[in-house]
Order: structure tokens, then sequence, then C-alpha cells
């Protein structure tokens, strides 16, 4: 008798816990509240259908995103997920590109990573390379289980530091069958190292991490690093570039932290700790790197492409083995193009204006997807 009581008692403990599990489960996802009118930087196509969307990451936040599809598009058809860059909101760039790709016969998924934009999590504008490396893998889950997406065809486009965590991802989840990493920056390399790898020494690294680590107790949750504004005289091109991207009618928008206040000051502190490109030279899957031939970013591509390839590059300081299947790997140097022309396209004037420069090369993008997606 008392071990039936005993046995009875237990079981009523472990579905206690099992419902308490459940239930704290469920409260943990977020209901958003998703701007419903077209507020993007750019015109919304005739061509597709739109609508705002959300999905679960598996560390519990709530992704904002916006679905792209296909007018007239039959039975299930390839998909791409797209984010970037670093800093931005799927408003901008990354919301461009995903519309342009749905014209040419893609469904596609431009999302808010956690931390910023629409999407949840606190405190805000926030990073870290295993939270954002499973931002693109959630967008993959989400896609694989739309009824109009081939599950077997799914490709991802990572733009500026979104392109070398989409390498990242590519690295990790076998069910992306084709990557672009457009004007790519390795932010895990910048961090780190500085623009250049000016600042790879010790005596760099721990000057930041006692800088850092003071921040943390004093004001953890300051925010630095959006476009500079007012623009100095004396500022570099690139910097000149982001501000009329960011800073202007052309790409300014309210929720994005490079248009405003940045990001936290702390908020990439696990990325300076961190080299998360290192196993791309086991990438088997289609890759293409594509950069500006004016791009300051330039080097973070070619190097990462070299890697990706051969198993060693400037910048990295291991050797891996060459890529077994290098052949379905790419780079593409755009002539004359700047880093963030390749945001938009360009322009041959300031704040969007003059004629558009059209630096993306949307039918080497549509042919290499439906390349590898088939």
């Amino acid at each position: 008798m008392k071990k039936t009581v005993l046995f009875a008692l237990a079981v009523g403990l472990l579905t206690a816990c099992t419902e308490k599990k459940q239930t704290t489960d469920k409260d943990m996802k977020q209901e958003l509240t998703l701007t419903q009118e077209w507020d993007k930087v750019f015109p919304l196509s005739d061509k597709v259908n739109h609508q705002k969307v959300t999905f679960e990451t598996q560390y519990g936040l709530t992704l904002a995103a916006d679905l792209y599809t296909p007018k007239g598009a039959e039975g299930k058809i390839a998909a791409i997920a797209v984010s970037g860059p670093f800093g931005a909101t799927k408003e901008q760039s990354s919301g461009l590109y995903a519309m342009r790709m749905a014209e040419r016969g893609f469904v596609t998924l431009a999302f808010d990573p956690s931390y910023t934009g629409e999407s949840s999590g606190e405190p805000r504008r926030t990073a870290s390379p295993d939270i954002n490396t499973e931002d693109f893998m959630a967008a993959v889950d989400y896609l694989s289980q739309l009824e109009n997406v081939d599950a077997e065809k799914i490709g991802i486009i990572g733009i500026c530091g979104w392109g070398g965590i989409a390498l990242n991802a590519a690295a990790a989840d076998t069910r992306i069958k084709a990557t672009v990493a457009s004007t790519m920056y390795d932010m895990t390399r910048v961090a780190g190292n500085g623009y250049y790898d000016s600042e790879d020494k010790e005596e760099s690294r721990h000057t930041a991490r006692e800088a850092l680590s003071k921040q943390r107790l004093t004001d953890p949750k300051a925010m630095a690093g959006g476009v500079i504004d007012p623009l100095p005289d004396d500022a570099p091109q690139f910097v000149k570039d982001y501000y009329d991207y960011y800073k202007t009618e052309r790409g300014y928008h309210a929720r994005s932290g490079n248009s405003n206040d940045g990001w936290r000051v702390i908020g990439t502190q696990a990325y300076a700790n961190s080299r998360f490109l290192y196993y791309i030279n086991e990438i088997r899957s289609a890759v293409l790197v594509m950069h500006g031939e004016k791009a300051h970013s330039r080097y973070f591509g070619e190097a990462a492409y070299k890697y990706m390839v051969e198993g060693k590059a400037e910048g990295y300081n291991v050797v891996g083995k060459p890529n077994p299947v290098p052949e379905n790997k790419q780079l593409l140097i755009i002539p004359g193009a700047s880093h963030c022309d390749l945001y938009d396209g360009g322009y041959t004037e300031l704040v969007g204006k003059g004629e558009p420069k059209n630096m993306i090369p949307w039918d080497k993008l549509e042919a290499f997807f439906k390349d590898n997606l088939k």
C-alpha cells in the first residue's frame, strides 16, 4: 500500500511540474504589436503579396518579419530568408532584397533580429553570436513549415554584418542550400581587431575589455554607435556613405539603431571574444560572396571567401583544410560599387537623388538561387 501511495504522489508531482513547465513555455511567447501600414524606405511592388508575420526562436524570443510572396505563384516553391545590415531593420535594405527576390519567384522573409526593430528582447539593441545565428535558423524553421514552400529549397541572404552571420548559419545548418553574403562584415573580426586589424594586439583588446567591464557597472544600457550626426567635413568617405543612407530620406527609419542612437555600448561584448567563421571551410552548400570594388569592407568578403575555399586567409589565425566542395563557391566583385551601394543599388546624387546606379546584380542573384535551389 505504501508503495502505491508513494508512486501516486511521485506521478502527481511529476505531472504538476510538467504542467507548470508547459505553462511557463507558453507564457514566454510574446505578443508583438506590429505596424500594419506600409512604412518601408522603398515602395511596395505590385508584383508581390505582403504580410506581417512572427515566429519563435529556440531562445524563447519572438521575431517580427515581412513575408513576401510572388503573385500568381502555385505549388511549393523555393524560399529565402533575409536580414541585415547589422543595426538596421527589415524596413530598410533587407526588405528591399526580400521584395525584389519575391518579384523573381521566391517566397521571401525579411526579419528583424532579436532585440531590434519590432522583434522582442530586452534590453534593446544587444547582440550575441549564438542568438543571431539562431535568428537565421529560426527563420528557416518558419519557412520550412509554410504550405507554399519546398522545405528542401531554402536559402538565405545576409547583408553587411549579417553577411558574416549568414555564413556562420550556413556552416551550422545543412538545411540552408544556398547563401549570399552581400557587402559583408565579419562582426567578430572587427569587434576584436578593429578596422583592417589595426588593433589586433593583446594590449588594445585588454584596454577595450577594461572599458567594457567598467561600463557594465556604471551604465550598462548606455547607447552608442549610431551614424555620426552632424557629419564632420573631414569624415572618411565610407562614413559619409553611411550618413547618406541611414540619416537622410534615402534610408532613414525610426526603428533603426543605425539611423538613431545606435547600439548598447556593451551590446557586442561577446562578439569581440568570438571568431565564428572558422568552420566556413566546411560549408558544402552553395555560397556567393558579393562585394563592391570600392567598399571599405571589401577585405572582409575576400578573406572570408579565401578561407572558405582554401582553409587559410589573412586575418584568420588558424589553418583548416580546403573546402570539400569548392566548385559551388563564388566571389563577385562589383566594379565601381561602394559598401552602401549594395544596400539599395546606389544613386548618382546624394539623398537618393539623381539616377539609380543599379549596383545590385539582381539577375545574378536570381540565377544563383535558381541554380542551387532546384
